[in-house]
């Protein structure tokens, strides 16, 4: 079996911020923190709490009212993602031939798919009394809505799949579009994710955890506080993320323009427990993409952690991180940028990896925004970093996913390099 290297040509996003990828970073690496506070309407209660909205994004100036008529939020989101992404790596739409796009693959992943079609399919009959619902309820729902629009949009003629890993979806996605590339099964692949997490049944499901960091109007800006010592839990957010991944022959015999080099990807399970992580599994995880990507612990200069805010998860993410680095983890810098942009549940890992991919092309460090003065003792050993870093000589780095079930993923990136 051939082994390829593997290029990312695309980097596309709907920001929480508004504007493109290149605002998102400037705003990451500024500290800006996206979350406000969401206070709804809903019936018997309305939603209240800390939450970063995609607001600005209107669906209809993005794809146009036919194609959005036929997608719920989350499709929205990510469709509208996937085609920056491929307009950034300079691929047209359709093809002259779509057999020259036999082997393309679109590779997606989504926690909640498109629970807001069914939602509203609940209302309308328990709340309003109606007796049917839409006719496209089933096709906006279902979780492979977003690779399914892709794959007819842009002429993919290779595999269309989605992957469900709770808050490790994107980053499972990523990394299975990633070996496809490698082993030449897919020349060219669209991955990434979306998921829109302000369903009432979402919102009040994660309340009933009491994982839903408090906050008021005031403090809502601050409610995310991963590995500091009085975090108080997550904060929820939508959004979608994506990325081309493209065998580096082909992209450099086009021309394109490489962001930098996916190398590795590692994956586990903690095998122990639903909800409470495990630093032993996130380890082997860590150690995998390593090892996969060809790289020494000092190889890799920053880790965008999965970091949560919750009080159990973020020191187990340090103790993993410390044992695999070892003396290398006390320079090793880690920053948490949910701080800032929220947990998209399944798109998370892909925010996160086009961050990290940033991060290495522009050889800067994002931030834990709100850590300044607050980290936990228990949460000691790496690098945090409390201000964004510019000008740091990075070769590699990893994006980290741990989530419930036990699943954990990790993907290695290295700054883009000919040879």
């Amino acid at each position: 079996m051939s082994c390829r290297r593997v290029a990312i040509t695309g980097l596309g996003m709907v920001s929480p911020y508004g504007g493109g990828v290149d605002a998102f970073f400037e705003h990451l690496l500024a500290g800006r923190s996206a979350v406000r506070y969401l206070l709804t309407e809903d019936k018997p209660r309305p939603l209240s709490m800390p939450f970063v909205s995609c607001g600005q994004f209107d669906p209809v100036v993005a794809l146009g009212k036919p194609l959005a008529a036929m997608m719920e939020r989350f499709a929205h989101l990510g469709v509208s993602a996937a085609f920056d992404a491929w307009q950034d790596a300079g691929l047209e739409r359709q093809p002259a031939n779509l057999d020259d796009r036999n082997d393309w693959a679109c590779i997606w992943g989504t926690a909640l798919g498109g629970i807001l079609a069914f939602e509203k399919g609940y209302r309308e009959m328990w709340q309003n009394g109606r007796e049917r619902v839409s006719p496209l309820s089933v096709v906006m729902g279902m979780n492979n809505a977003v690779n399914a629009h892709l794959s007819i949009q842009l002429g993919l003629g290779g595999i269309s799949m989605s992957h469900t890993v709770a808050c490790a979806s994107s980053t499972v996605a990523i990394g299975e579009a990633f070996r496809r590339v490698r082993s030449g099964e897919a020349t060219v692949a669209i991955t990434g994710g979306s998921d829109a997490t302000q369903a009432y049944a979402v919102g009040k499901a994660w309340e009933a955890m009491r994982l839903v960091a408090p906050g008021n109007v005031d403090t809502a800006p601050a409610a995310c506080r991963p590995f500091a010592a009085d975090r108080a839990g997550l904060v929820l957010g939508e959004g979608g993320a994506a990325m081309v991944l493209e065998d580096w022959d082909h992209a450099v015999a086009r021309g394109a323009r490489i962001h930098a080099e996916i190398v590795g990807y590692g994956a586990s399970c903690d095998r122990s427990h639903l909800v409470r992580p495990e630093a032993e599994g996130q380890a082997r995880a860590l150690r995998a993409a390593l090892a996969d990507g060809g790289l020494t612990a000092r190889d890799v200069g920053y880790v965008n952690a999965h970091g949560t805010a919750t009080v159990e998860g973020d020191p187990i993410e340090v103790s993993a991180l410390k044992t695999v680095f070892g003396d290398h983890a006390p320079s090793l810098a880690v920053s948490a940028t949910k701080s800032m942009h929220g947990h998209l549940m399944g798109a998370a890992g892909a925010i996160e990896a086009l961050a990290t991919v940033l991060a290495l092309r522009e050889q800067a460090i994002p931030p834990t925004a709100h850590l300044q003065g607050r980290l936990d003792p228990a949460c000691e050993g790496v690098d945090h970093v409390f201000e964004g870093r510019q000008g740091v000589p990075l070769i590699a780095a990893l994006s980290n996913s741990f989530a419930f079930g036990g699943s954990n993923a990790v993907l290695a990136f290295r700054a883009a390099h000919p040879s």
